[in-house]
């Protein structure tokens, strides 16, 4: 079992002191979540049955491939994830350009969990149709697989259209860096059964695990994928070494965790849970 740090569920002015934490423990990874802009006025959630934004407007919101191009040269250890970005929003050559500079800085550390998204204000505000955003998407994920695998592409497609492109370099991961599809609906799931690395969930109990995974799993097999290697991450409770081997025979591969009950005792929270899991400390 691996174990991430969600910094997202952090004050931000914490960020740094966790992720320094993180790399000293030995968690295996550090994750930031992603938007371009909150709205004043926003709706909708990406948790599902709730009807209302789980975080404020004002809530601190950085360029998640700078941040973490900047964590890449100070931790020399730990991997770096989105939680979730989202692509759609983004032109197809932006996406690639800071996924693939993230995966060179960073050695080949990048894990890029992606979102179709959730927030409708933030479309309306950059001009998108936010009906559109699922096919955006899966159109944006196309021409990025591309640019990071060919030496040269064009494309005539819905939402994006130009001819030949090169595209250097390349990422260090190959093919590229694994996507990981975040998101609890069918859709998201189909996303990910079809062509993720992985599917990103949100929090779960041992119940609600259970049947996306296996639904997860159904979906692969309809589209020829049953034995394409699939990463699954989300969060979820650890009281126990008990626990985490419940968590690893449901298929669980990462469990990104926030063990503290309020920003100023991260670090002795991560202390604590680093010992509960048995996580080895890196030395130098």
């Amino acid at each position: 079992m691996k174990f991430g740090i969600a910094l997202g569920a952090l004050n931000a002015h914490f960020h740094i002191d966790a992720a320094d934490a993180a790399e000293r423990l030995g968690y295996e990874s550090v994750w930031i979540p992603e938007h371009l802009v909150l709205t004043m006025a926003m709706s909708r959630s990406p948790h599902p049955g709730e009807e209302h934004p789980p975080v404020p407007p004002t809530t601190p919101i950085f360029d998640a491939f700078t941040y973490l191009g900047y964590l890449a040269g100070r931790l020399p250890n730990v991997r770096l994830g989105t939680h979730v970005y989202n692509l759609g929003l983004r032109h197809p050559f932006i996406a690639a350009r800071a996924i693939a500079t993230l995966d060179i800085v960073s050695g080949g550390r990048a894990e890029i969990g992606i979102g179709a998204s959730w927030l409708e204000e933030e479309w309306k505000a950059v001009g998108l149709d936010f009906k559109t955003r699922g096919k955006r998407l899966d159109e944006a994920l196309d021409i990025c697989r591309r640019l990071w695998t060919e030496p040269e592409i064009e494309h005539h497609g819905e939402f994006y259209d130009f001819d030949a492109v090169a595209f250097d370099p390349k990422p260090v991961q190959k093919p590229y860096p694994p996507l990981l599809i975040g998101g609890e609906s069918k859709a998201a799931l189909r996303r990910a059964a079809r062509v993720g690395d992985g599917w990103l969930g949100m929090g779960h109990t041992f119940e609600t695990a259970g049947p996306q995974i296996a639904l997860l799993r159904q979906l692969q097999a309809e589209y020829g994928r049953e034995d394409a290697p699939m990463q699954i991450i989300f969060g979820g409770p650890v009281h126990s070494q008990d626990d985490v081997k419940r968590w690893e025979e449901l298929g669980v591969t990462r469990l990104l965790v926030s063990p503290w009950r309020r920003s100023p005792e991260c670090i002795e929270a991560m202390e604590r849970f680093a010992d509960l899991v048995g996580l080895e400390p890196r030395v130098g």
